[in-house]
């Protein structure tokens, strides 16, 4: 992409109000430029010649007037009629001269059009001044006997019609312009609702109250959404229904088995046996955190740093090394049982692997973050996405004292990102693995 396409991209406006109002706006602007074009080229021009021809064709019509009638008397008379019927305050000089100073050439379409005129119907020396007074043309024109001073009023010469056209075109874009913002403000509304009503789905939050309005299309998006929602929260359920009840009935026959190993004694194998159904007992347990991480926990307004403070404070009771660093309070609508539980399978995975923890709570970049650091062996990067996966761990021993059953690091990012958040793993500055919490505020 070239700059110029960069720099007009960066222009534009990036919402869908401002772009909408460019598109009313922009065909407004050119219907007014070529409508000014046509004015100014056509009807102005015609207007401002024939108002010109006229002045002088009055001018012209008085001389010849008074050529034919030198009768002092006769002249008094017909500069009177002049006066009264043309609009014309002729004076004359009698042996008067016009200035000696040059004529300085038109420099406007109406003194261009006035001196086309002149020459053409009065085809003498004259002089013109249209800013010598407010509201008066004042005309200068040598005769042979004397000057002839003509005081014409300008709205002869200069059409209103002009500043009307103007002050129409642009009242009427303004007015059609500021219904268009009303409309387009409105339409635009129904779309931030549903984009909101969406973020807010992704976060986590409630969003039952969200009703489709606006246009057809964005009716047709919002019902959409509902549905989608809908079978979402429906998948949801259904799969932590079906987790937690499998997970309890096979709290059944693993007690049966406890019990038949327990009456039958000791034996060749039975050691593999109770290992066997340790395991399966842990497997079980894990599910069913599984399942809670997807319960029916309802957001509420909580302060996360207060919420990671009291979790390290439980670890620190238990023996562990954490060193806690907060930026302050940081308050957000938060699952508070279930991101516990998330942040403590991370902190857990770092005291367990590591043997000192560093754990830091602030905001960065419109989001909240918790960095969880151990100087532990760390993770390959090639595996730091594979770990996420349920029953995948690193270290393959079947021995619990050295990790769970695979379903920490799962439960952890499922539930960050039912808050509408994620977990990275990273190399940490101080040796080991860094886990990094991101959650919207």
């Amino acid at each position: 992409m070239s700059k110029s396409s960069q720099w007009l991209k960066h222009l534009l406006p990036h919402g869908l109000l401002g772009r909408s109002l460019l598109i009313i706006v922009m065909p407004l602007i050119v219907l007014q430029l070529v409508s000014a074009y046509v004015f100014y080229g056509s009807h102005w021009e015609t207007v401002a010649k024939r108002l010109a021809k006229g002045l002088a064709g009055d001018i012209g019509s008085v001389i010849e007037v008074l050529r034919a009638f030198p009768d002092p008397d006769q002249r008094a008379t017909i500069l009177s009629i002049a006066a009264a019927k043309m609009e014309l305050d002729i004076r004359f000089i009698p042996g008067g001269i016009l200035p000696n100073h040059p004529q300085p050439p038109p420099t406007t379409f109406l003194e261009r059009a006035m001196d086309e005129a002149m020459d053409e119907r009065v085809r003498r020396p004259y002089r013109m001044e249209t800013e010598t007074l407010e509201r008066e043309v004042v005309i200068l024109i040598q005769l042979s006997d004397g000057l002839m001073e003509i005081y014409a009023p300008k709205k002869r010469l200069f059409s209103s019609t002009t500043y009307v056209f103007i002050l129409w075109m642009a009242g009427t874009s303004m007015l059609v312009f500021g219904v268009a913002t009303v409309f387009m403000r409105n339409q635009v509304r129904s779309v931030r609702k549903l984009a909101m009503a969406a973020e807010r789905f992704g976060k986590g939050l409630d969003v039952a109250s969200f009703k489709p309005e606006g246009a057809t299309e964005v009716r047709q998006a919002g019902q959409s959404f509902n549905l989608m929602r809908q079978r979402i929260q429906r998948q949801i359920q259904q799969r932590t229904e079906m987790l937690a009840g499998v997970s309890h009935d096979l709290r059944t026959p693993l007690t049966r088995m406890k019990l038949q190993l327990a009456i039958m004694g000791e034996f060749e194998g039975r050691a593999e046996l109770d290992e066997d159904v340790a395991e399966m007992e842990r497997m079980v347990e894990g599910y069913l955190a599984f399942a809670r991480g997807e319960g029916s926990e309802q957001p509420i307004a909580s302060d996360l740093s207060a919420l990671v403070e009291d979790l390290v404070g439980r670890f620190r009771r238990q023996g562990a090394t954490i060193d806690l660093h907060s930026e302050g309070e940081i308050p957000m609508p938060l699952r508070p049982d279930a991101l516990a539980r998330a942040i403590g399978n991370l902190v857990g995975n770092a005291i367990r692997y590591g043997g000192h923890v560093w754990v830091r709570v602030g905001c960065r970049q419109g989001a909240a973050e918790v960095l969880i650091d151990d100087d532990g062996p760390g993770i390959p990067p090639a595996r730091r996405e594979e770990v996420f996966k349920p029953f995948t761990r690193i270290e393959q021993s079947r021995n619990p004292g050295t990790g769970g059953v695979g379903l920490g690091l799962t439960i952890a990012r499922d539930i960050i990102r039912t808050h509408g958040g994620d977990v990275l793993l990273e190399d940490s500055p101080l040796g080991g693995l860094r886990a990094r919490v991101r959650l919207p505020l």
